[in-house]
């Protein structure tokens, strides 16, 4: 049952006070009690750029994000059907008597970003979903085996590679329909029963098409239907020209051969290499794509780098002896398993002719390699290779994930991978070039690089028409990067080596981009960390917020971004209990003269932070050193 507060706020102020809070222009709050709030009245203009200042702790974030921003999502998911609302994390009602005339609010907190090594700065933007457009679309592909540019392949140059097959090769002739994509394709099915399609495969399984109805809606599917099955010879050569021509009009020109191995031959009438003769399917943007099977690297699943267990953090200390622990897991290892080890390290040494009580780097290399890795280690002793130190952990860690995962974990580290060196995407994905560029290069470049990069970029004909809307949106997106001083990061940079003020720019930057209007933003102090050139440019940015339409909230101390605000709040006087009354509240011009406001008191140069006297001896002759610091973009510096 709605109480009298949700009555009050869906038909505006009590009719008493004269008027509505959208003919007003106000967001009005009564009685905030969140945390140190003590039961504040105000109001705030909206479409305005509002500052809320005041010394730590006076509650400048207990009514930015705890009463306003809580009490916009609680009411937007209260919007929501109860279907939807069970997904849902219930925020509570803040502590306020009343908010009325609050628009729609989106949060951009100094939080850190997710944890996912998937997450990138072009994914975050949404840039990235363009250059899996663009490349989709105009992008030139090239084969990965021999660089040569693909061109379309004929009918007779399919049925020609699959003749050259051993004669007697039995094969099944499949028309590839549904590729990656979600649905229940019950008229799909229902049409390829009424054409004479007897057989069908469904995510690699073969099944009787009259067995089958529909598919699970919200999985991923690939779909083919059996078009022939045949064993090659030369008297079969035109069933199979026929049953070809018929898969590729089914397919829209693709086809595929399943030999009785299991293996797979792809074939396309769009795309082929003229000197090798390999068949590709048509590019789209899930082909470069990181995160979808049909575009990442297999090896490392689109993550560039694969865990491997690493020498030396599985012998820190290579001065000590094997007899003294040197190798470190298995020399902690208890139990029934740390016996099984020790019997294999007695069974290893001696058969190596290693003394155990040789310094670990004064045993030979070769032994050591033998020792750790078991590479050929069968041929030279007959001792399984599985019996080798990382081997027998990556067996542990097989055997038993979780309990493995929790004792060998500490002997991993993080290595490129060496299938696509880091690029993520499988080689067909990387063979398709813009501008000279593939898909990883394109990412590798500087915010800064890439928009440089876009502004002299040219195509011809059809392809120019098709480009020009996709690198409009790319520029726009990179231009709002810049705003907001994000000039350095290159585009692959994964977003969980981004700091909190890094992270919160990329999503203003993405706000800014979505051209959305109505909407109340609320930051949290987005100056940290930036240059003063920067942090006018992104007081630029909040500007252009305000001026499409929104109304910009920000907890800030920054003086740059007090005196360039519509409207300030002044949370005080002191912190924590003796915090949470309004100081002052309305037009910037009105703030040098409200009494009791340290905020005040500084801007206009009353108080200031005195310069010591004395400074303090740095140091004391002690120093830190960093040689050839080379993370992220740090480029290999000394430092002392």
């Amino acid at each position: 049952m709605a109480t009298e507060t949700d009555r009050t706020v869906a038909g505006g102020l009590p009719g008493e006070l004269g008027f509505t809070p959208e003919q007003d222009g106000y967001i009005r709050v009564l009685h905030a009690r969140t945390h140190n709030l003590k039961g504040i009245d105000l109001k705030l203009p909206r479409d305005a750029l509002v500052v809320i200042t005041g010394v730590s702790g006076s509650g400048k974030s207990s009514l930015a994000f705890d009463t306003l921003y809580a009490e916009g999502q609680r009411r937007y998911i209260e919007s929501l059907s109860s279907y939807a609302r069970q997904f849902l994390e219930r925020m509570p009602r803040p502590d306020c008597d009343l908010i009325l005339g609050l628009p729609p609010t989106i949060a951009i907190q100094q939080e850190m970003a997710g944890a996912s090594p998937r997450s990138t700065v072009a994914t975050t933007t949404e840039i990235y979903d363009f250059f899996r457009l663009l490349y989709a679309r105009v992008g030139i592909p090239h084969c990965p085996d021999c660089g040569t540019a693909i061109r379309h392949q004929t009918l007779e140059q399919i049925v020609g590679a699959i003749g050259d097959l051993p004669s007697g090769t039995r094969i099944t002739l499949l028309a590839p329909l549904v590729r990656g994509r979600k649905g229940h394709y019950r008229e799909l099915f229902e049409r390829a029963r009424s054409e004479g399609y007897v057989k069908v495969r469904i995510d690699g399984a073969i099944r009787d098409l009259d067995e089958v109805d529909r598919v699970s809606r919200y999985q991923t599917h690939d779909i083919e239907v059996v078009v022939d099955r045949l064993a090659l010879k030369r008297s079969a050569r035109s069933r199979l020209t026929d049953s070809v021509r018929t898969a590729l009009e089914a397919a829209s020109g693709t086809c595929i051969a399943l030999l009785e191995n299991g293996e797979e031959a792809f074939f396309s009438q769009l795309l082929a290499c003229p000197a090798c003769g390999r068949s590709f399917e048509e590019p789209n943007p899930n082909t470069f794509s990181f995160n979808s099977s049909y575009g990442r690297c297999e090896a490392c699943k689109g993550l560039g780098t694969v865990d491997t267990f690493d020498e030396d953090l599985i012998v820190p200390d290579k001065s000590l002896s094997i007899a003294e622990g040197a190798i470190l897991p298995w020399h902690r290892s208890g139990g029934r398993t740390g016996r099984r080890l020790a019997r294999m390290l007695d069974e290893l040494t001696a058969a190596l002719k290693i003394e155990r009580r040789k310094p670990f780097h004064r045993i030979a290399k070769a032994k050591r390699r033998l020792l750790l890795y078991g590479e050929r280690l069968e041929e030279k002793t007959g001792i399984p290779q599985r019996n080798a130190v990382i081997p027998s952990l990556q067996a542990l860690m097989e055997d038993n994930p979780g309990l493995g995962a929790l004792k060998y974990s500490q002997y991993i580290s993080q290595v490129t991978c060496a299938v696509c060196q880091g690029a993520r995407l499988r080689p067909e994905a990387l063979a398709f070039t813009v501008g000279g560029l593939n898909a990883w290069e394109l990412t590798r470049l500087s915010i800064r690089d890439c928009l440089e990069f876009f502004n002299g970029l040219s195509f011809e004909g059809a392809r120019a028409k098709i480009a020009a809307p996709i690198v409009k949106e790319v520029k726009q997106r990179l231009r709002f990067m810049l705003d907001v001083g994000l000039h350095y990061l290159t585009c692959d940079r994964r977003s969980n080596t981004l700091s909190r003020g890094e992270f919160q720019r990329i999503r203003l930057a993405t706000q800014i981009g979505s051209g959305l209007t109505g909407v109340c933003y609320v930051l949290d102090e987005p100056s940290i960390g930036l240059h003063y050139r920067d942090n006018a440019r992104l007081l630029d940015s909040l500007e252009k917020l305000r001026d499409a339409g929104n109304t910009v909230l920000i907890v800030e101390h920054d003086e740059a971004t007090i005196r360039r605000a519509d409207w300030v709040l002044d949370l005080g006087p002191g912190a924590g209990r003796d915090g949470g009354r309004v100081v002052y509240n309305g037009p910037l011009e009105g703030l040098p003269k409200a009494k009791g406001s340290l905020t005040a008191r500084y801007l206009t140069g009353k108080d200031e932070v005195p310069m010591p006297e004395r400074l303090r001896q740095v140091g004391k002759g002690r120093v830190l050193t960093l040689r050839g610091a080379r993370q992220h973009n740090l480029k290999n510096i000394d430092v002392t």
